[in-house]
C-alpha cells in the first residue's frame, strides 16, 4: 500500500497551502542546508481579507473593487466572496467583559434592518468587479478567496463623504488578518475623532490589547486591555475612550493575545478631512514612505521605536533628480518608547517625492508614517502614508479610473525596471502593459496606463523586472466643492506565491 506515502504528500501540500494563506516563509539563514536548495514558488491556495465599516456618515458613498491578477500555475477552480460582519459597539469593553453573543450596542439587528450588502462575485482573474453602498450603516466585510482567485487577491474600499468630520475621500486596502499592528499618526486631539477598527474573521473570539504611545511614552489605559472581538464580527474602538489625555500625535499598537484580527485606524478631523491610516510595516532600522503628492502643502513625520533604545535617523527625500536632504531636517531623534513628530512643511516643493529613513549609526527598529495635507485654509484634506514593504515580485492596486490616479514609484538604492499592467475594465476594455526604469535614488510619478476601450474601473499590477527594490504608492484624487480630496494606498508585495522547499528524503522507501 502507498497510504503512508500519500499521507506525507498530503501533509506537505496542506502545509504549503496554510503557509501561503498566512504569509511568505521567512528566508533561511545563510549556510543552512535548506538555504542551499532552490525552493519552488507556488501560488497560494487560500487567502483572507477584511474590510472595515466605511463610515457612520449618512452622506457617505462607498465603492468596493475586488480584483485578482492572473497567476501562472493555478487551476481552473476557486472563488472569492465577501460577506457582512456583525457590527459591534463603538466603545471599548471593560477588561474581562464578555461580549461573546456577537451583538452590537443595539442588541443586534434583524435581517430586515440590515442594509443591502455589496455583492462582489468575480467570474475570472484579471477582471475587476465592483459594488457600492450608501449611508452610514454599511457593515464591515469578511472575505475569503481560494483556488485561482487567491494569489494576489486585492479589495479596495473607497468612500466619499460630502460634509462633516472627515469629509473628503477615504480609501483603504482591505487587509489580511494578523496578530500585531503599529499605527503611528493617530491622535486624541480635540479636532480628531479616531477609531481603531478590529475585525475577527474566525469561528472563535479574539482577545486584543490596544496600547497608546505619546510624546512622553506609554499612556495608562486599563480599558485597552483584553478587548474581546466575537467571531465573524467587527468592533470600532474610539481612541479617546481609552485615555483621558489629549495627544496630537500618537502611535497605536494592536497586540492580539489570542486569535487574529484585521486592524485599521480611521482618522477623522473636524477641519482637515480624514482618511484611513494603514499599519506601518514591521519595525525596521531603515524605512521607505513612498508617494508624497507633489502638491502637498504640509507633511508631518510620526515615528516610534518600540523598544527602550533611542533611534537616530537620517532623513532624505527621493526626488525625481535623486536623494536630497531636507534643509533643517537632516536627522530625527526618536526616544525609546516615545512618539516623535517632525513637521517637514511642503518638503516636496512641487515635485514627486518619497521619504527614506536610514540609521545614522547603530540600527534600531522603528515604525513610521506620514500625515500629508493638500490645499489651504478651509479647503484642506488629509491622507496618510505608512512605511511599507517593497513591491517585490508583484503588487496590486484596485479601483482606478481613466482620470484621478497617480502611480508613484521609488528606487531608494539601485536602479530598477518594472512592468506596469492595466487590467481589463470592470465593464470592458483590453489590458495594456508598459515598462518603466526608475533611476537609483529617485521617485517617479507615473500617469498609469489605461486599458484600451476602458469602461468602468480597472486594476494596476506592478512587477519588478530587474534591479534593486522598488517601493510604490497609488494616489486617488477628486475635487469636491473646491476641496482637493485624495487618498493614498501603498503597494507592498501581494504575497501571491509561497516558497515550498524540496523534500530532503526519498519518500519511496516508505512505500509498502
Amino acid at each position: 500500500m502507498n497510504r503512508t506515502t500519500l499521507s506525507l504528500i498530503a501533509g506537505a501540500t496542506a502545509l504549503a497551502a496554510v503557509t501561503g494563506f498566512a504569509a511568505l516563509s521567512a528566508p533561511d539563514a545563510p549556510g543552512t542546508d535548506t538555504a542551499a536548495k532552490a525552493a519552488a514558488q507556488l501560488p497560494v491556495e487560500r487567502t483572507s481579507l477584511l474590510c472595515p465599516a466605511p463610515s457612520t456618515s449618512d452622506l457617505a458613498e462607498t465603492s468596493y473593487t475586488s480584483f485578482t491578477p492572473v497567476t501562472k500555475g493555478t487551476g481552473s477552480g476557486g472563488k472569492a466572496e465577501l460577506r457582512e460582519a456583525e457590527e459591534e459597539s463603538a466603545d471599548a469593553p471593560a477588561e474581562g467583559e464578555d461580549k461573546g453573543d456577537g451583538k452590537g450596542k443595539d442588541g443586534g439587528k434583524s435581517g430586515e434592518d440590515k442594509p443591502a450588502k455589496p455583492v462582489l462575485t468575480p467570474k475570472e482573474p484579471g477582471k475587476p468587479v465592483t459594488g457600492d453602498s450608501s449611508g452610514g450603516d454599511a457593515p464591515a466585510l469578511v472575505g475569503t478567496a481560494d483556488g485561482r482567485f487567491a494569489p494576489g487577491w486585492t479589495v479596495q474600499e473607497t468612500t466619499e463623504v460630502a460634509a462633516g468630520t472627515g469629509r473628503g475621500l477615504q480609501g483603504v486596502n482591505c487587509t489580511a488578518p494578523d496578530t500585531d499592528f503599529w499605527f503611528p499618526g493617530a491622535s486624541t486631539d480635540a479636532d480628531r475623532t479616531d477609531y481603531v477598527h478590529l475585525t475577527n474573521p474566525d469561528d472563535s473570539a479574539a482577545v486584543v490589547d490596544i496600547e497608546l504611545y505619546g510624546k512622553d511614552g506609554a499612556l495608562k489605559s486599563a480599558v485597552g486591555e483584553g478587548i474581546t472581538v466575537p467571531p465573524h464580527s467587527s468592533e470600532p474602538v474610539l481612541l479617546s475612550t481609552l485615555t483621558g489625555e489629549r495627544q496630537t500625535n500618537l502611535t497605536v499598537h494592536v497586540n492580539v493575545r489570542s486569535g487574529r484580527v484585521g486592524a485599521a485606524v480611521q482618522a477623522l478631523d473636524d477641519k482637515l478631512g480624514g482618511d484611513w491610516l494603514a499599519a506601518s510595516t514591521d519595525p525596521s532600522g531603515s524605512l521607505v514612505l513612498p508617494g508624497i503628492p507633489k502638491d502637498a502643502t504640509s507633511v508631518r513625520l510620526i515615528a516610534l521605536t518600540p523598544g527602550d533604545a533611542d533611534a537616530d535617523l537620517k532623513v532624505r527625500l527621493a526626488s525625481p533628480s535623486g536623494l536630497i536632504t531636507p534643509a533643517g531636517h537632516e536627522t530625527v531623534h526618536v526616544k525609546g518608547g516615545m512618539t516623535a513628530a517632525v513637521d517637514l512643511g511642503d518638503v516636496t516643493r512641487g515635485e514627486a517625492g518619497s521619504l527614506v529613513l536610514t540609521p545614522t549609526g547603530r540600527s534600531v527598529p522603528v515604525v513610521a508614517a506620514l500625515r500629508v495635507v493638500r490645499g489651504k485654509g478651509d479647503k484642506q484634506e488629509t491622507a496618510f502614508i505608512p512605511a511599507t514593504r517593497p513591491v517585490g515580485t508583484r503588487a496590486t492596486s484596485a479601483d482606478n479610473s481613466g482620470k484621478g490616479s497617480t502611480l508613484s514609484l521609488t528606487a531608494p538604492g539601485a536602479a530598477a525596471t518594472v512592468k506596469v499592467t492595466a487590467s481589463a475594465g470592470s465593464e470592458g476594455g483590453t489590458p495594456v502593459s508598459k515598462t518603466y526604469t526608475i533611476k537609483a535614488g529617485t521617485t517617479q510619478d507615473i500617469e498609469p496606463p489605461a486599458p484600451g476601450g476602458l469602461k468602468g474601473t480597472y486594476a494596476l499590477t506592478v512587477e519588478t523586472v530587474s534591479g534593486g527594490p522598488v517601493y510604490g504608492a497609488r494616489t486617488l484624487t477628486a475635487s469636491e466643492d473646491g476641496v482637493p480630496a485624495f487618498t493614498v494606498q501603498t503597494l507592498p508585495d501581494d504575497r501571491g506565491t509561497v516558497a515550498v522547499p524540496e523534500a530532503d528524503e526519498d519518500l519511496s522507501v516508505l512505500q509498502r
